[in-house]
């Protein structure tokens, strides 16, 4: 036994066993650390790229009537059916990350590709996303603890797709640092682990490897997290993108390809010949309310929650298959967090992982599950908001007051989860994604998340080539592994240097510009106006808060067939979603400018005007905002129009609020708990009531002289109700709303207050009025698995 620990502790044993784990230390960290962080550029000079003008919106609609149109068919064309039409050989329908994928995949294996969208590209549920790009970990943590080969197979195909988006869409994703903070020792091992793992399973497709971070250096990072009984965190990588222009920039490389796309076009009518199978249909301009024919040799179902919609076109026997459920989203200012830091918090109140991250320099949280019903713009339940928010203060410092009126905008997305219809009845909902064939041919590719896109492209296509005979048709198998989507080629993540010494633009603008626009900035930059001033020379923005610029506008009409004005506040720009009354307020101006573009006659820019203020109210505006409005003064034409509040011709634009409730009733939405002068007329109604008798000895304060001590004045608590009275907006707080306040404050037990502790009771006040106490609204929560949620909206 001796000679047996004697050549154990040896010096040759003992060299043997550091040279193994340090060469195994070394292999393993080249082997998660190989692959290069960010993708290399293919620009090989600092010259912009040369333009790219795309098909204008009535090309394309020219291009679908044709498909419909019988022609003269001559010898030896293949292009016409029997008919002697120039069909298609795929109509997708739905413009969401799903139907864009799939038309760039089908047109860049050289197929006849046309796409139909209802709404706006990514209108729905693609715009309304978390804005991760990930493999999901809590997905790795089922796949572990429940044996579950297929969430494995999920993780692993996520992570694949991961370093693909990054790679094909380098300017419009990026790696993002997630923090997962600490609070019990026991756990430190268990997350350590459960990240490296992560590590493991990407590979050489890893972006950074997850480290340990020391409680100290946690709050260095994040001074906004709680710290009391802060043990550490664990910092893992994932992906972000900017959802609603990664969609676009699908949707033009599609057309790149040589595809045919138009929004604002609804399927009205599937068409089939006398076998039952479907050979086209019938849509509608939603602009012009003009209808044609489109033909094509197979159509494929992209349209996400409304996925039964088409499939009960098909078969108005279908039994519906999407069980939606409601993400809400909301996004605070950019104090909420840092720049360059996202949190996880994997274990809220109702057992959902809520996401806080930095965004487009705001911070966005989210998401929730609620059970819903498909709508084309859902709004956010506010109960829905108020549970965000309290998920947010529990991992907080509680120095900072997480207020309702720091929302800047909340949104709501329906997750479309799916059940196969093609499977027992016993079996759940599908995890990632689904493909079904219907008896007429009509091929449905739903569920799934903004990850997996390309890999359910792919799938789809290649089932649609088997089912609809494209064999002969297509010259390649999938290449959209290596298709780098428009505006990646010549695109660097210093190019915004070069915007700024040629233009002359604001540092945050030009770096916006290329971190949104790749390559095609340059274009974008081209579009923009003198400023007049000094510095930034070219770039008038469209608010002074965001980097957009009036360019941006022009930009969106001719190069990527933005159509209304909330085609561009809410897709093409990201305004309405980072703060709705700023979307407001920069809306004439957009309107203005697409006015120009288009031709629009005064009519049909006041509709617009109606048009995205509704659907702002959708995003969080609160009821009774206000913004400038162009307002007719005579029917002489827009010119003759002038800038004024939201009244006149044009009314409210919708945002009444609940029937009977004043603007001044919902001014707790305001960022600032108090408007202007607020703050002196508490100070006068409480000074009107209050009394300096029998003051306590720490209300004893200096005159402004010194030479002796006067009695800070003091409310007694039976005249509080009194003072309220005499303050307009606070007469019609409840008894039970400030017995609730006093409460919650620790006011309850003192009998006078300071003129500090009044205003601080008001503030409160100003934020229950949003949510009263007297009846909490409860919304069912659905307990949906995150392995079956599709890893958020």
């Amino acid at each position: 036994m001796a000679s047996i620990f004697r050549r154990l502790l040896s010096r040759r044993t003992l060299a043997t066993a550091g040279v193994t784990v340090i060469a195994g230390t070394a292999g393993g960290y080249y082997y998660l650390n190989s692959g290069p962080s960010y993708p290399t550029s293919t620009a090989q000079t600092r010259r912009p790229p040369p333009p790219w003008t795309p098909p204008s919106r009535q090309q394309m609609l020219d291009a679908l009537k044709a498909s419909g149109t019988p022609r003269l068919r001559k010898v030896g064309d293949e292009q016409g059916d029997a008919d002697g039409h120039q069909e298609f050989d795929l109509l997708i329908v739905g413009g969401g990350a799903t139907g864009a994928g799939v038309a760039v995949d089908a047109a860049s294996r050289g197929l006849k590709v046309a796409l139909v969208e209802r709404d706006d590209f990514s209108a729905g549920t693609s715009s309304k996303s978390t804005k991760l790009v990930h493999g999901g970990v809590r997905y790795l943590q089922k796949a572990i603890f429940e044996l579950d080969y297929e969430q494995y197979k999920l993780v692993n195909e996520a992570l694949h797709e991961r370093r693909i988006f990054l790679h094909t869409a380098p300017y419009l994703s990026f790696m993002l640092p997630i923090m997962l903070p600490v609070y019990k020792y026991w756990q430190v091992p268990y997350y350590w682990a459960g990240c490296k793992l992560y590590d493991i399973l990407a590979g050489k497709e890893n972006m950074e490897s997850s480290y340990l971070m020391s409680k100290g250096k946690a709050l260095e990072v994040f001074p906004m997290l709680k710290q009391d009984g802060l043990v550490g965190a664990i910092v893992y990588y994932d992906g972000q993108h900017n959802d609603s222009r990664m969609n676009v920039a699908l949707i033009m490389t599609a057309v790149q390809q040589g595809a045919v796309v138009a929004n604002h076009v609804e399927v009205t009518e599937l068409q089939k010949n006398d076998e039952g199978k479907l050979v086209g249909a019938r849509v509608r301009d939603n602009l012009t309310g003009k209808e044609w024919n489109v033909r094509a040799k197979g159509i494929v179902n992209a349209t996400g929650p409304f996925t039964d919609t088409l499939l009960s076109m098909d078969n108005p026997s279908h039994t519906p298959i999407v069980q939606p459920s409601s993400g809400v989203h909301i996004t605070l200012p950019n104090y909420y967090s840092p720049r360059t830091m996202g949190l996880l918090d994997p274990a809220t109140s109702d057992g959902r992982v809520i996401f806080f991250l930095p965004w487009q320099g705001n911070t966005i949280a989210g998401t929730t599950d609620a059970r819903c019903t498909v709508s084309r713009e859902p709004r956010p339940a506010e109960e829905d908001i108020q549970w965000v928010l309290e998920e947010v203060r529990r991992y907080l410092s509680p120095d900072i007051k997480v207020r309702r009126g720091d929302v800047l905008s909340a949104w709501a997305g329906i997750r479309p989860l799916v059940r196969n219809p093609g499977a027992s009845s016993t079996e759940g909902l599908v995890r990632n994604h689904m493909l079904h064939v219907s008896e007429s041919g009509l091929l449905t590719i739903a569920g799934g998340k903004w990850t997996t896109y390309r890999k359910m492209a792919e799938e789809a296509v290649d089932e649609a080539v088997k089912v609809f005979g494209l064999q002969g048709t297509v010259r390649s198998g999938c290449v959209t592994e290596n298709v780098r989507l428009v505006g990646s080629d010549g695109w660097t993540r210093n190019m915004f240097i070069g915007l700024i010494q040629r233009y002359g633009l604001a540092t945050d603008v030009a770096k916006y510009l290329s971190d949104n626009y790749g390559d095609r900035a340059w274009t974008v930059c081209a579009l923009a106006s003198p400023t007049g001033e000094t510095w930034p020379r070219h770039g008038i923005r469209l608010s002074p808060q965001y980097p957009y610029i009036e360019a941006e506008v022009r930009y969106a009409v001719r190069h990527e067939y933005a159509q209304t004005a909330t085609d561009f506040l809410a897709r093409r720009a990201r305004l309405a979603f980072l703060n709705a009354q700023a979307a407001l307020d920069a809306l004439p101006r957009v309107v203005e400018i697409m006015g120009e573009e288009m031709n629009w006659s005064p009519k049909r820019r006041g509709k617009e005007l109606r048009d995205a203020a509704r659907f702002l109210e959708s995003m969080g505006l609160a009821p009774g905002a206000e913004g400038a409005v162009v307002i007719p003064k005579s029917a002489m034409g827009w010119g003759e129009w002038t800038w004024a509040t939201m009244k006149g011709d044009f009314g409210v634009l919708g945002l009444g609020g609940p029937s009977g409730t004043k603007a001044q009733d919902w001014s707790v939405y305001s960022r600032a708990r108090f408007e202007a002068g607020e703050v002196d007329t508490l100070r006068a109604a409480f000074l009107a009531r209050s009394s300096t008798s029998g003051p306590a000895a720490s209300d004893l304060e200096k005159g402004k002289d010194g030479s002796k001590a006067v009695a800070a004045p003091r409310l007694e608590k039976a005249k509080l109700r009194e003072v309220l009275d005499d303050v307009p907006g606070y007469e019609k707080i409840s008894g039970r709303a400030v017995e609730y306040v006093l409460n919650e404050a620790g006011f309850d037990k003192q009998s006078e207050f300071e003129f500090d502790e009044f205003v601080e009771i008001c503030g409160e006040l100003k934020e229950v009025t949003l949510r009263p106490v007297n009846q909490r609204v409860k919304i069912e929560r659905r307990r949906i698995p995150v392995e079956k949620s599709g890893g958020g909206v």
